[in-house]
This record gives C-alpha cells, sequence and structure tokens, in this order.
C-alpha cells in the first residue's frame, strides 16, 4: 500500500511536485497558482505544499533540477559511461537533461529568467554548479587541482547557453541545438588538450626536494 501524502516528509514532497509544477510553469510561471495545482492533483494539502517551499520560485526550479540530477544519475551511472570517449560521455548527460525538459520549454524560459535576478544570482551560480560537478562525477573526472574548477565552470556555462538555445529552438528534432552542444563539446576537448601541451605534468614541477637530491646525488 503506497505511502499517505500526509505522511511524506518536506523532501519527498518537494520530489514529487516539481514535476506538476514545472508543467504548469508555462501556463502560470513559477508561482503558488501553479504550486497549488500540483498540490492539488497529487493529493497534498496546499498549505504543506507551500511549507515546502519557504524559497518561491527558486526552491520550485531548484527541486525541478534536484529531480533532473537525481534521474540523470540513475540512467547513466558512472560505470556505464566509463567505456565511452570523455567527449561522448559529456554529450550523453547533457543530452539527457535536455530530453528531461523536452516539451517544457516554456517552463525552462520563465526558470532561467527567474534565476538571472541579482537576488538570484548566488542561487544560479551553486545550482548550475552543482548540476556540472555532477556531470563531471559520472563522467569519471578525478581531477582535484585547479582542473578540477575550470572544468565545472566550463561546463556549467556551456549547459547554460546550450540552454538558452534549445527553448528557442524550433527545428526539426533539436537539431540546431545538438550542432550547438557539439561544437562546444568539441571547444572544451580542444582546450584540454591545448592545456596538456601547455602545462607540463606533475613530475615536471620544480621540486626542491628532487632539486637538493640531485645536488647530493648528481646524475650519472
Amino acid at each position: 500500500m503506497g505511502q499517505s501524502a500526509a505522511d511524506l516528509t518536506l523532501d519527498e514532497i518537494r520530489a514529487l511536485l516539481a514535476p506538476g509544477i514545472a508543467a504548469n510553469a508555462a501556463f502560470d510561471g513559477w508561482s503558488e497558482t501553479a504550486l497549488d495545482a500540483a498540490a492539488v492533483a497529487a493529493g497534498v494539502d496546499p498549505a504543506a505544499a507551500r511549507f515546502a517551499f519557504p524559497g518561491g520560485p527558486a526552491d520550485m526550479i531548484g527541486a525541478w533540477i534536484d529531480g533532473i540530477d537525481t534521474a540523470m544519475a540513475a540512467a547513466l551511472p558512472a560505470d556505464q559511461l566509463a567505456t565511452l570517449p570523455v567527449r561522448e560521455r559529456i554529450r550523453r548527460l547533457v543530452q539527457f537533461r535536455l530530453d528531461a525538459v523536452a516539451g517544457r520549454e516554456e517552463a525552462v524560459r520563465r526558470a532561467l529568467a527567474i534565476f538571472a535576478m541579482p537576488q538570484n544570482a548566488t542561487t544560479s551560480l551553486k545550482r548550475g554548479w552543482h548540476s556540472a560537478d555532477l556531470m563531471w562525477r559520472l563522467a569519471n573526472d578525478t581531477a582535484s587541482d585547479f582542473n578540477h574548477y575550470t572544468k565545472r565552470t566550463i561546463l556549467g556555462g556551456i549547459y547554460a547557453a546550450t540552454l538558452a538555445v534549445f527553448v528557442d529552438d524550433e527545428s526539426e528534432g533539436k537539431a540546431e541545438t545538438k550542432a550547438f552542444l557539439d561544437r562546444r563539446i568539441a571547444g572544451i576537448i580542444r582546450f584540454e588538450k591545448a592545456k596538456m601541451r601547455l602545462v607540463p605534468p606533475a613530475d615536471r614541477h620544480f621540486s626542491m626536494a628532487r632539486f637538493l637530491g640531485r645536488l647530493r646525488y648528481p646524475a650519472r
């Protein structure tokens, strides 16, 4: 027997209602009207639903993003992607996210507008970083140095730019968006290859211990 809506935790309410709010956001915006409609459809008390989203629209959008993150990690686990080239891993992860919001372009457009507001700048950056970090981790990225941050910053920017193209793309099968994404991912790969040529490996960086060791035991 299923769990009663009255027994759900606030996190469970957010996860349950997020898709319904997104569906209504295309018509009512990310608003209490959209939230109430999703709550009624799911059998959740609207008062409890509002309590679950104290941050208003930003919280509603965040819950939708969380749901997509969770679905992406379940559908494309790291071990499944490990056999693919890095370019293809990233492409599949981003494409999964785009497919997850297909048909909800207006909701995405309104969400982007809300996250572009100055008061939501910090939330927007955190959300973008979290999703980019998850994608890189699923792609088996193990960088822990400066590369860790640059990769996530670049991918977050590419994903945001791709979403902006996606919401206005009326081409067959979103072909323009896919071509845009492929070009941007190719740019990441070129950048990483160029960086590898310009930045010496860790074992070639200056090491005081190695230097002193050579003074004591000069190479023969």
